[in-house]
């Protein structure tokens, strides 16, 4: 499968997966900043989309980004659209690996995102949750 990611999704993805790691970081968790990005995700894709439909898209992401990083396939999407199957990989990603999944699952988000609502809604969703993004475009 190709790689349709172009390389302003994956710009953009890999700041806003900085956001939440140096956010996560202030508060001392240390879980996924690709779960957590997800997560922040869940309320409007919800309220756009039901949740069924935020269920659809993650599902779909991880099913792309998984055919360029094979680790992400071991994961699961909940009936919620959270994320399950992190905690029990093995062998576990190292750090280099970790990111590039993140950084390629969060691009195909948001591919996907510009793909079904447009770039403009796209980023007004985006910047809603994460203001710091007002300098980068879709």
């Amino acid at each position: 499968m190709p790689n349709s990611i172009t390389p302003k999704l994956k710009e953009f993805a890999s700041r806003l997966l900085a956001f939440e790691a140096a956010s996560a970081k202030a508060a001392h968790i240390e879980d996924s900043a690709a779960f957590r990005v997800c997560e922040k995700l869940r309320y409007p894709l919800c309220k756009l989309a039901g949740t069924q439909g935020f269920r659809s898209l993650l599902t779909r992401a991880n099913a792309l980004a998984g055919a360029q990083v094979p680790w992400l396939r071991a994961l699961q999407i909940t009936a919620d659209g959270s994320f399950a199957g992190f905690e029990t990989l093995q062998p576990r990603p190292d750090r280099k690996a970790l990111d590039l999944g993140e950084t390629v699952l969060i691009a195909h988000v948001l591919e996907l995102l510009v793909t079904f609502i447009g770039p403009a809604l796209t980023l007004v969703l985006l910047r809603d949750i994460w203001p710091e993004t007002d300098d980068l475009n879709l």
